[in-house]
């Protein structure tokens, strides 16, 4: 016998146990938190979406694209209208998409300065924002996604990190309000991502594997960004938020129980984060019963029919101790398996596409 490493452990579980995995979902299902992972044809995507029986596909980085390289993949900004017209426009009611409007930036991370805004005014930068999602949202984005950057990667000119709930982007979020449209905003990250990465760390494998995912000494805490979101949140109650990743802290379901109720403006998705959220039934099973009307489907994963079917599982089966796929949680093997919540049927249709047509509206004429 030898001694083996952690990635390398990969015990088969000897319980005689039913798979009673969903071939579809019961319900019709919009998929409210998705990307386009590579220029994948619509055919194709269309094909894997009718297998599991997924009605609307809302990729929420609709102005970016994300291809393929030796490394995984790099993430380009490009125009909305390729997306609309390669997918959306050619597929009647089954695409949709968000705009990140001036936030799609990677290039570098001093978010004011720009091309059209060379002096890195925030004000000036803040109008151009606006700007661009207004034409954007007439182009047909549905909602506004901003993505972790904020809080962790955009500096100020000077090289601090901006905050979350920073004042000069306020005019942003009201502008989102009057227009009618969701801000599905990410704001950290997994608790074990700011944690040390040692022998304690039930995340060490993935970061391990993935050191840039560490935030461990970052600027702001966890607790610090989820108090900044917490706080803008609660200063536009015009404006609706989508907290994606159950608020982005599925690890305190009390915490997000909180938040939901302080904040009657803000709803959550449960994209990505099944792998937490399964290993703890029974609470998850009263959380999303009692928050029924405020929780959305999605899977921020490739759409792909086991992937879907995995999440079905989840939801109405009462399935134990299984395992989920790679793409939902890394190294599953070696961590924890998950066990099924067996929803109710009216909780179900809510979850599946009834909460999404009522908190993004733009999603009712191409549901049809």
């Amino acid at each position: 016998m030898k001694d083996l490493l952690v990635k390398e452990f990969k015990p088969k579980s000897l319980l005689n146990l039913a798979d009673n995995t969903p071939p579809q979902a019961r319900f019709p299902v919009i998929d409210a938190h998705t990307h386009l992972f590579g220029d994948i044809p619509a055919s194709e995507l269309v094909r894997a979406m009718d297998e599991a029986g997924v009605r609307v596909f809302l990729n929420v980085t609709g102005n970016v694209r994300l291809p393929y390289d030796e490394s995984g993949y790099t993430i380009e900004p490009r125009d909305l209208e390729v997306y609309l017209d390669t997918y959306c426009r050619p597929h009647p009611g089954r695409f949709a998409a968000f705009t990140m409007s001036d936030f799609a930036r990677w290039d570098e991370f001093t978010l004011f300065r720009s091309t059209e805004n060379p002096d890195g005014s925030p004000e000036r930068w803040v109008e151009l924002c606006i700007r661009h999602l207004e034409q954007d949202v007439q182009q047909g984005a549905l909602g506004l996604k901003v993505t972790k950057e904020l809080g962790l990667q955009f500096r100020d000119n000077d090289g601090s990190m901006l905050p979350v709930d920073d004042s000069r982007l306020f005019p942003i979020w009201r502008r989102a309000g009057e227009l009618d449209i969701p801000v599905l905003i990410h704001t950290s990250d997994p608790l074990g991502f700011f944690l040390p990465v040692d022998a304690n760390n039930e995340h060490y494998q993935s970061l391990q594997e993935f050191v840039d995912w560490s935030f461990h000494g970052a600027e702001f805490s966890k607790q610090q960004l989820l108090e900044q979101r917490d706080h803008l949140v609660a200063a536009h109650p015009g404006t609706r938020f989508l907290c994606p990743h159950v608020a982005n802290y599925p690890e305190d379901l009390e915490y997000v129980s909180r938040f939901l109720d302080r904040h009657p403006n803000a709803c959550i998705d449960i994209s990505a984060r099944i792998d937490e959220l399964g290993r703890q039934p029974y609470t998850a099973r009263e959380f999303i019963i009692k928050y029924q009307d405020r929780i959305l489907f999605g899977s921020d994963m490739p759409p792909r029919p086991d992937i879907y079917r995995c999440y079905f599982r989840f939801l109405e089966t009462r399935d134990e101790y299984f395992e989920y796929p790679d793409y939902i949680g890394r190294w599953g093997h070696s961590r924890w398996r998950i066990y099924g919540l067996g929803l109710p049927d009216e909780v179900l249709k809510k979850i599946y596409h009834e909460n999404a047509l009522r908190l993004v509206p733009g999603l009712k004429p191409i549901y049809g």
